[in-house]
């Protein structure tokens, strides 16, 4: 069923907060209408737009101080990256102000407040976030290692970067022993601007790790037939590649494509390894598998 009152153009965009409404001339009983979803205390979205982080973070920013900003995991995902499936469904938003300030607080609201005198903020499709390097350096206390390396390699990605390794490592080196400190200095050398997926980076992380020597990412191939390949992750030495696969579709196109690749590839002497998402459950199993391998060859 239709609601009896259309929600006025500038308030069916996003997220808007109860004074907005009030003032566009919404009542009480327009806002407990089914169409509206209430992500937080006076704060609504439409549900035209399916509650998203980035609606739902637009209702609440209505309400926050304007030294208030998205950061963190909240700022990491607005921007894109990709987190630890945990975060990015969590209900909770993370919004920060600088000190002395009150941090925001309520219903799936994890408000903090910030001494860092270089944090800096930007505005991201109209919401206010932690900038890349500041966002980078606050998801170090809630990542691990590989993980971080991971949000990093989306952060610098040679396609579209938002950030490079100098603006990173100088964050780094201004975020001093705050929480998370050691985790960022371990992932600097690690990162790539060359990772396609998180999956790809976790993997590639797995191998660093375990002193496996010589690795090269992407790494452009032709073959003696003349065809060119990509290879995810490779130790050329010994002509092994170390493929991810995220899923077969047996019979498809993509399939078939893979097959006659993975064929012509091995034709040259190069071995394939392909790794899927249960292999890096047992990241010191896949390793010794790996060096197994670079050891036969």
């Amino acid at each position: 069923m239709q609601p009896r009152i259309a929600l006025p153009a500038s308030l069916d965009v996003g997220g808007f907060s109860t004074a907005q409404a009030r003032a566009a001339g919404l009542g009480r009983g327009r806002l407990r209408g089914a169409d509206l979803d209430h992500p937080f205390r006076g704060t609504y979205v439409s549900g035209r737009h399916g509650a998203t982080l980035i609606a739902r973070c637009s209702a609440l920013q209505a309400r926050l101080p304007p030294h208030a900003s998205f950061s963190g995991p909240t700022a990491a995902l607005i921007m894109g990256a990709p987190l630890p499936w945990r975060l990015e469904n969590a209900l909770a938003v993370h919004a920060t102000v600088p000190t002395p300030s009150t941090a925001p607080n309520g219903r799936n609201i994890l408000g903090h407040q910030s001494n860092w005198p270089d944090r800096r903020t930007r505005v991201w499709g109209g919401i206010r976030v932690s900038d890349p390097a500041s966002a980078w350096c606050e998801l170090a206390g809630h990542l691990s290692t590989p993980d971080l390396v991971a949000a990093g390699d989306f952060l610098i990605h040679h396609q579209l970067p938002l950030a490079d390794v100098e603006s990173l490592s100088s964050a780094v080196d201004s975020w001093g022993s705050r929480r998370g400190a050691r985790s960022l200095r371990a992932s600097l050398p690690l990162l790539s601007d060359r990772s396609e997926s998180r999956r790809e980076s976790l993997l590639r992380v797995i191998l660093v790790q375990a002193g496996l020597v010589g690795l090269v990412v992407n790494l452009e191939i032709r073959t003696i037939g003349g065809f060119r390949y990509r290879a995810d992750l490779a130790f050329p030495k010994q002509r092994v590649l170390i493929e991810y696969q995220s899923g077969f579709h047996e019979g498809s196109e993509r399939f078939r494509a893979d097959m006659t690749r993975r064929s012509r590839l091995e034709a040259d002497r190069w071995f394939v390894i392909e790794v899927n998402s249960d292999d890096l459950q047992d990241p010191v199993e896949l390793a010794a598998r790996i060096r197994r391998v670079l050891a036969d060859r």
